[in-house]
């Protein structure tokens, strides 16, 4: 089966004091979906807007992942499907060591 969607994010930046402020907003469509960021200039660091801009940018980017993330989690779950086990180790299960 074929499929296939546009989702639309826009990405917001603004500058205030120091202080950038972003938000991605997601809209699919049928709904819509925003992740905050910000980052804030060290006062004794030299000003550099376009570090700002990424570093609110990717955190509000990294939120917005986050939050579909969640929702994805909540969908499968709904539909039925179970989540795997969580990771307690690292490495090779003891088992397949020999």
């Amino acid at each position: 089966m074929t499929h296939a969607e546009e989702w639309k994010v826009g990405l917001y930046l603004i500058e205030e004091d120091g202080t950038t402020k972003a938000r991605a907003v997601l809209d699919d469509g049928k709904s819509m979906m925003v992740g905050r960021g910000r980052a804030r200039c060290n006062p004794q660091d030299v000003e550099v807007p376009a570090i700002g801009d990424e570093l609110a940018a990717s955190r509000a980017m990294r939120d917005l992942a986050g939050q579909l993330m969640r929702a994805a989690d909540r969908d499968l779950a709904a539909a039925g499907a179970v989540p795997p086990a969580p990771r307690t180790a690292y490495g090779w299960p003891e088992d397949s060591a020999q």
